[in-house]
């Protein structure tokens, strides 16, 4: 089983997507299901994680409704707030649905990141880590100091950082990165997708060769069980299209990566992380 396990699909009408504007026309129309399939085909993918690109209930409600009609969507994570007192009327609400995967935290999004730890937020993560619920964690490096507070906190969280906690690849950041994704390893309920890694390059010169350390760190560190491959989709194509994204990842791999190694990556560490119903033997 073959997966991509972090993509995204949005139309432009439904009006919450405040970072999709005409001034990235990239991005700046729907993309839909029919768009993205014929890619899965090409590279033999069975399908796909639908990740929310919106912070409302609303898109979560959408991408639900999508699934529904979408036999290549294998799981949908949606949004919750924690700081909104009624978070888990809303969480109980989504896991009715079969495909419900999990939700995701916009850590990336809030101005003072910090906020995580206010007691209320991680009262409230502590329920969902209780629960072993799946939860996407959307930051940006310079936010892995409090991120890693609250792991501190919430030791037992069932957690993925997505796209490889968005180092600046464009400007070589390095060493405070490894730290901390090294320390985010240490917690063993913590997974790492490697994905969303050309956007945070040079868009117009990026080469292969530049991401082979940073993915190979993060296999070195996460290990085979807890990585996990995610394409960004459409969101990559501001520098890249679907075909150069997995042929970064491949160009990538270590030459001791065997066959099982590889098929946890592209598939079995997603199945499993997100409890995908439609797998369940």
């Amino acid at each position: 089983m073959r997966i991509d396990a972090h993509q995204h699909y949005w139309s432009i009408a439904r009006g919450d997507y405040g970072w999709i504007t005409p001034e990235i026309p990239k991005l700046y129309r729907d993309f839909m299901p029919a768009d993205l399939e014929p890619h899965l085909r090409v590279h033999g993918l069975d399908g796909t994680i639908l990740v929310q690109a919106a912070p409302t209930v609303s898109e979560t409600d959408f991408i639900l409704r999508l699934a529904e009609q979408t036999p290549s969507i294998l799981g949908v994570v949606g949004w919750l707030d924690l700081f909104d007192p009624n978070h888990r009327l809303h969480y109980e609400r989504f896991s009715r649905h079969p495909k419900f995967a999990g939700f995701r935290i916009m850590i990336q999004d809030m101005p003072d990141a910090a906020r995580i730890l206010e007691p209320a937020f991680v009262k409230a993560l502590k329920g969902y880590a209780g629960d072993d619920v799946p939860i996407d964690l959307l930051i940006v490096s310079g936010q892995l100091p409090p991120v890693l507070e609250l792991l501190r906190q919430v030791p037992n969280l069932r957690g993925v950082i997505d796209h490889i906690g968005k180092p600046s690849i464009r400007s070589h950041e390095w060493e405070s990165w490894t730290e901390a994704m090294s320390q985010a390893a240490a917690f063993p309920g913590i997974h790492c997708k490697i994905s969303g890694m050309v956007t945070e390059a040079d868009h117009e010169s990026w080469n292969y060769e530049e991401f082979a350390p940073y993915v190979q760190h993060i296999l070195e560190t996460f290990g085979p069980d807890r990585v996990m491959f995610g394409s960004d989709w459409p969101v990559c194509l501001l520098a890249a299209g679907y075909d150069e994204v997995i042929e970064i990842v491949r160009r990538a791999l270590p030459k001791s990566w065997g066959e099982e190694e590889q098929s946890r990556l592209f598939g079995v560490n997603a199945k499993e992380f997100y409890k995908l119903r439609a797998f369940r033997t």
